[in-house]
């Protein structure tokens, strides 16, 4: 009688749970990040504990006593942990489903990250119980920390139109993060989330310093980065058209302490912005160029971060097939990734000057609508023959980046886009595909994304043989290639590097991140972990500068010594 009287109680417990993680999955969630471990009982906080199986071995059962006493018993930890065999993940229960273990995959390629990010996102989002407070363990080399912390946070996306039984909508459409203001109701329909670390170092061993305040600041200015690009992206065009962008911008600007610079409309013709006014002159909304700039005192060098922001993509009068156009509202991805990053970047003490370059535009069909066989001039005065109005894109981003030479004098400027749906043949879902003028910089960009978690892949930079797919009878230049079938990605990229010119004497980097951008149906931030990795010595933050790339020298110098 007592055993059946335990079983009710259990299931009762059980069916509690989850009926609560039912309720509470529509609600907002806080990301907080402990320097230590917390004491908390797995009953009433749930507790997930995820590393690779050789960390999760090298763990002694007092080092998580704290999160799973006292309904975990060291013998039960022990069988547990033995049972872990991941085929390429597995997880295994310490107590009911509110105290689990998972195990990333055994092995990573080279051209993965080491920190098994992806897995870490999957893990989280399938296990977590979304009840008030919860923590999500991470056992993990230090190396790994800053890319492992950056994978719960995409398991987190902040916007959400659904709504209760009685039509209450539990997430507002600019869902606040951390420095947001929020009305009572919505603060007390917010869960928790405690991320907490078990750091190993690279002797194997446990380490028992608790992370600085540093580190601390560092993971949750790059959390709301993340999910402000990743909220930006999952929001139809209906409530982030080129006006609701530009609000966002204003907002983080203020926050900053800074003034951005607005070119919009009628003002883009007349100033040559050709191809950002001649993209978006047919939306009911104006286009516009939008300009944050970070200059401290002794910078020394100029980086200029350049978006595209297209807010949705119709194809313009070159139009999207019913099947191709849903999902277009993650055009502007690329400037969405931006805004985050330079938050984060600014918030992390960047030291040089830092420009974050929004092309903003709406890809519409009107009347006024730019036609193929149009012909623009753009921003750095060379004409373009349209013979393709969705190849639109790459039009905005070469006014940005002729901006950022011409007027901000930078000497990095790396643009980021949702640019080709070729990226994803070429590269893979999970890859975004890097070009560039510069070989130690492509290695420097592999390097950010297997540290970051933020894949990338080269792609081939030959203009001199790839070119040419632009030319054009009448015009200095067509927009679109006239053989599809040559490597589509590149030559997009080639063209955004044509206006900057191919002789320029600075580095010039083009990230087309088309297919990471999303993960289903939910944007992932993909790009400001990147972008703060990739430039991490530029910044005051150790956690950076820890995974920052190093200066070796490329792999094709290296093999040619050899």
């Amino acid at each position: 009688m007592r055993l059946l009287d335990t079983a009710r109680a259990l299931r009762c417990l059980v069916t509690r749970t989850f009926s609560t993680s039912q309720h509470l999955s529509k609600m907002a969630t806080d990301i907080r990040f402990n320097a230590s471990l917390s004491s908390s009982d797995p009953q009433v906080h749930p507790v997930l504990i995820i590393g690779q199986l050789r960390h999760l071995n090298l763990l002694k059962f007092d080092q998580l006593a704290s999160k799973l006493q006292p309904r975990v018993t060291e013998e039960t930890f022990r069988s547990a942990l033995a049972c872990l065999h991941p085929a390429p993940t597995d997880k295994v229960s310490l107590y009911l489903d509110v105290a689990t273990m998972a195990a990333l995959p055994l092995k990573a390629s080279r051209h993965n990250t080491s920190s098994r990010a992806h897995a870490i996102t999957r893990l989280v989002k399938n296990h977590v119980l979304n009840v008030s407070e919860e923590s999500v363990v991470l056992v993990c080399e230090r190396e790994n920390l800053f890319a492992s912390a950056c994978a719960v946070v995409r398991a987190f996306p902040l916007y959400s139109r659904k709504t209760g039984g009685n039509g209450q909508q539990f997430q507002k459409a600019a869902s606040p993060e951390a420095g947001d203001s929020v009305d009572n109701a919505e603060q007390n329909a917010r869960n928790v989330v405690n991320v907490e670390f078990v750091v190993i170092d690279k002797d194997g061993c446990i380490e028992t310093d608790p992370l600085t305040d540093d580190e601390l600041k560092c993971l949750k200015e790059t959390t709301r980065g993340i999910r402000l690009t990743a909220r930006i992206v999952d929001m139809p065009c209906n409530e982030m058209n080129v006006d609701h962008f530009i609000q966002n911008i204003e907002e983080l600007a203020k926050e900053l302490s800074l003034q951005p610079q607005i070119i919009r409309g009628e003002e883009l013709q007349e100033r040559g912005f050709g191809g950002i006014y001649g993209v978006g002159k047919a939306a009911a909304v104006p286009p516009a160029l939008v300009v944050l700039s970070h200059e401290p005192k002794g910078a020394q060098e100029t980086i200029a971060l350049v978006g595209k922001g297209i807010v949705y993509d119709t194809g313009g009068l070159s139009i999207k097939g019913k099947t191709a156009m849903p999902g277009m509202k993650r055009d502007c991805g690329g400037a969405a990734a931006i805004l985050g990053a330079f938050y984060a970047a600014v918030k992390c003490g960047f030291k040089d000057n830092l420009h974050a370059i929004f092309c903003l535009a709406e890809n519409s069909v009107g009347p006024n609508a730019t036609r193929p066989d149009d012909i623009h001039t753009l921003y750095s005065g060379r004409t373009v023959e349209i013979n393709n109005t969705d190849a639109e894109g790459r039009l905005v981003l070469a006014d940005g980046v002729c901006y950022a030479n011409k007027d901000l004098k930078a000497n990095i400027i790396l643009d980021m886009a949702t640019l080709t749906g070729a990226q994803g043949i070429a590269t893979g879902k999970y890859h975004g595909a890097v070009l560039t003028n510069s070989e130690t910089w492509e290695s420097k960009s592999l390097q950010a994304g297997r540290k970051s978690g933020d894949l990338l892949a080269p792609i081939i930079y030959c203009p001199e043989l790839q070119f040419s797919e632009f030319a054009s009878a009448i015009a200095d230049m067509k927009n679109s290639v006239a053989d599809r079938q040559n490597a589509q990605s590149s030559c997009a990229g080639l063209f955004v590097a044509a206006h900057l010119g191919f002789d320029y004497p600075g580095v010039w980097i083009h990230v087309d991140m088309a297919t990471p951008v999303h993960c289903g149906e939910r944007a992932t931030g993909y790009g400001v972990a990147l972008l703060l990795t990739l430039f991490g010595n530029h910044t005051n933050s150790t956690l950076l500068q820890s995974i920052a790339p190093t200066l070796e020298e490329p792999p094709s110098k290296r093999l040619c010594r050899d």
